[in-house]
């Protein structure tokens, strides 16, 4: 198949690419070098140039603070260059593959999101995926809209300096520092080479739709952190943070656990637990550590 990765330099992007190629995909990733996704001109140039079967974006603004700030960039890139991309795969007739986010849910449930759940995003970066996501479902009807939550991996994560969650909390306590960590929000970390694997098997099928995607099981933050120390033999200074410690911030939801129901429905869901997915992300980091 040919295979358009776009945003293919980013955290997720570099490990879609990857799994791709691994089966044998002709693959073209694209960077911000090569499309601007805000440029209508520009995605249609891209995909007449490639001519993909498959388009995969998981280009966006989603750094959480910086959304908050400039709403208006926000939407122009998560909303109207989605818009730009499933436009031109209709054009094209490629299948659109579409990296979209927890936060579009406010955190109201004490049980996992299921696909079905209405959304209540609670900040500008969730209401901005929110909002490419019905776009594309009001353009295409070969689409997949894939949800995932607390992502980390090997390749830097720009947004966050370059450093995903797992390797801030190995920088902190290599420094010796007091390490405060929430305690107070519920996810479900997942590794970004697991998610690129559904991607590519989203890739074979024909069950279009929306489809969440995350490790199984959740954790507060400060639990994630925990078990990185506890699976490194690492003895931290972690301290949970107060409530309202970190007041000021952008809200975020308290519990954004989703349910990959529509992966189960299908037989397609892989997934193991964040725990194991976060032993083989330490095991394969020992291997080749960050930045070699």
């Amino acid at each position: 198949m040919k295979i358009l990765v776009i945003g293919s330099n980013g955290q997720l992007g570099c490990d879609i690419h990857r799994a791709f190629i691994e089966t044998g995909d002709e693959v073209f990733g694209a960077t911000h070098s090569d499309v601007e996704v805000r440029s209508r001109d520009s995605v249609v140039k891209l995909l007449r140039e490639f001519t993909p079967e498959v388009v995969v974006n998981t280009s966006a603004m989603h750094n959480v603070e910086s959304c908050e700030r400039d709403p208006e960039a926000a939407f122009a890139v998560n909303a109207l260059g989605v818009r730009n991309l499933a436009l031109a795969c209709r054009e094209m007739g490629a299948v659109l593959i579409h990296v979209s986010t927890d936060y579009v849910f406010g955190g109201d449930k004490a049980s996992p999101y299921l696909e079905t759940d209405l959304p209540s995003p609670l900040n500008v970066y969730g209401t901005s995926k929110l909002a490419g996501e019905c776009l594309i479902r009001s353009i295409l009807d070969k689409y997949f809209v894939v949800r995932t939550s607390a992502l980390y991996g090997h390749s830097p994560c720009r947004a966050k300096g370059g450093l995903n969650f797992v390797e801030l909390m190995l920088k902190l306590a290599k420094e010796g520092k007091d390490i405060r960590v929430v305690d107070s929000e519920r996810v479900s970390p997942t590794f970004t080479l697991e998610l690129a694997r559904h991607i590519v098997c989203l890739s074979r099928s024909e069950s279009y739709g929306l489809i969440h995607a995350t490790s199984e099981g959740s954790c507060s933050w400060y639990q994630f952190a925990e078990e990185v120390f506890s699976l490194q033999n690492i003895r931290a200074r972690l301290l949970a943070a107060r409530p309202g410690e970190f007041a000021g911030t952008v809200r975020r939801p308290s519990y954004s656990v989703l349910d990959n129901s529509a992966l189960k429905s299908r037989g397609m869901n892989r997934f193991r637990t964040w725990a194991e997915g976060l032993r083989e992300y330490l095991n394969e980091r020992s291997l080749q550590p960050l930045g070699d």
